[in-house]
């Protein structure tokens, strides 16, 4: 119940609206705003900066204090204490598993990796240098036509179903689509591997050698996907949810975010930081400077990738723990001498010791730091994206399962129209 109104004056309106107010657990209070449009009119809002599309108790974000919580938990104790799988757990169902939980939901993941021996006649239908993104876009949409049996949305049991073959199948596809790009045989999942390491085993093992998962890789990576798997309502989930509010299969939503997430300017961020760093190229101290005047030069289009966030105005919560985990990496591949990590490291060096980026709060993000690390276990930049997709496929599915739990409405945005007014076809 909203236990204060908000009162708007239309001039050329005789009467003074009152629009509910209303106040979460968290953040901003928000303004009811729907009673406007039984008066025609609508609020204004391009890109949705000021408005709420809907209800959620998954994920809190506060860009001022650099807050991000999931299900109330602060996003650097999961990465530190926890595993993608309990993240995963915790996301979809509101609160950590105890033990029995626990194995029960992993075990259920471990089971569900493998995926429907005809996907694989999906991939010759795709040239060999398709990008990986449009692959995975096109086989996660298909899943709907082996998986069917389970689609049933007014059951929370269908739903359960559905996400957890999402979560467990993933990295599966993920993978399978790095190794048809660079024309290798696929792997099969291994279930006594954990959700990492199996990933890793997938993406990098062959028939003709033994592979050996290297632990610190292994824990790397858990931590990218535990660091990007919810973010509030994001383009790509609000994407999902949106498509959801139509009844569209879970199948359909998740290609829908993995579509939007495909844009350079949501999921591409730690694949610019690469293409920037490869920009700069040489990594001589005075060629480097010349590139941070450059970011300086407000009249100069270059910008350093990586530096700042749209949602955090002080720091990004998940950069320690990434940079924590970008070091340990670095050391245990010996890879300290790396041209590119070398450029990365001394940026990185600059934007805590200058005081324009300091001024401006414009420190290393996550994907500053994940592309990094990315680069040193050998992924290719390609798969990057790819990789943000396998992490957020929760986030995505809590999102659309939650929505579902509850009442929801089809989402039909409104529009300012600026076209012609009414007008006769011309007589010919």
């Amino acid at each position: 119940m909203a236990d204060r109104k908000a009162t708007l004056t239309v001039d050329g309106l005789d009467k003074a609206i009152e629009l509910p107010i209303y106040s979460g657990s968290l953040g901003p209070d928000v303004i009811d705003v729907r009673a406007l449009g039984s008066e025609g009119l609508f609020t204004y809002d391009p890109g949705f900066m000021a408005t709420s599309s809907c209800q959620s108790a998954i994920t809190y974000i506060d860009g001022g204090k650099g807050i991000l919580l999931h299900r109330g938990y602060p996003i650097d104790q999961l990465a530190s204490k926890s595993n993608f799988v309990e993240v995963c757990y915790t996301l979809l169902f509101g609160e950590l598993p105890n033990e029995e939980q626990y194995a029960d939901f992993e075990s259920r993941i471990r089971n569900h990796t493998m995926v429907h021996d005809q996907i694989n006649n999906f991939f010759k239908g795709f040239r060999r240098d398709a990008h990986p993104m449009s692959i995975l876009c096109g086989v996660v949409g298909g899943l709907a036509a082996f998986y069917h049996d389970h689609m049933d949305i007014t059951k929370e049991e269908d739903r359960v179903i559905s996400a957890i073959r999402l979560i467990a199948k993933m990295p599966t596809i993920a993978a399978m689509s790095h190794k048809y790009n660079v024309g290798q045989p696929f792997n099969y999942p291994r279930n006594d591997l954990s959700y990492a390491e199996n990933f890793l085993y997938m993406m990098f093992s062959n028939p003709c050698e033994d592979y050996k998962i290297n632990p610190v890789c292994a824990k790397a990576m858990d931590r990218i996907f535990t660091l990007h798997a919810d973010h509030e309502q994001n383009a790509s989930t609000s994407t999902v949810r949106l498509a959801g509010s139509t009844g569209a299969n879970p199948f359909a939503c998740i290609s829908a975010g993995i579509a939007a997430l495909w844009g350079p300017a949501h999921g591409g961020a730690n694949e610019a930081v690469l293409n920037m760093l490869d920009e700069i190229g040489d990594e001589s101290e005075e060629n480097i400077q010349r590139f941070v005047d450059k970011a300086k030069d407000k009249d100069d289009p270059f910008k350093l990738m990586g530096f700042g966030h749209r949602v955090y105005r002080n720091f990004d919560p998940r950069a320690k723990v990434m940079k924590e985990t970008c070091d340990e990496v670095l050391a245990e591949l010996g890879l300290a001498d790396d041209p590119q990590l070398k450029i990365a490291k001394r940026l990185e060096q600059i934007a805590l010791e200058d005081e324009y980026f300091i001024e401006r709060k414009l420190y290393p993000n996550v994907d500053f730091y994940s592309g990094i690390i990315l680069k040193a276990m050998g992924i290719p930049t390609n798969m990057f994206t790819v990789i943000f997709a396998v992490s957020r496929t929760i986030g995505w599915i809590s999102h659309w399962h939650e929505m579902h739990s509850d009442s929801y409405k089809i989402g039909r945005p409104r529009q300012l129209y600026t076209g012609h007014d009414q007008r006769d076809y011309p007589k010919k």
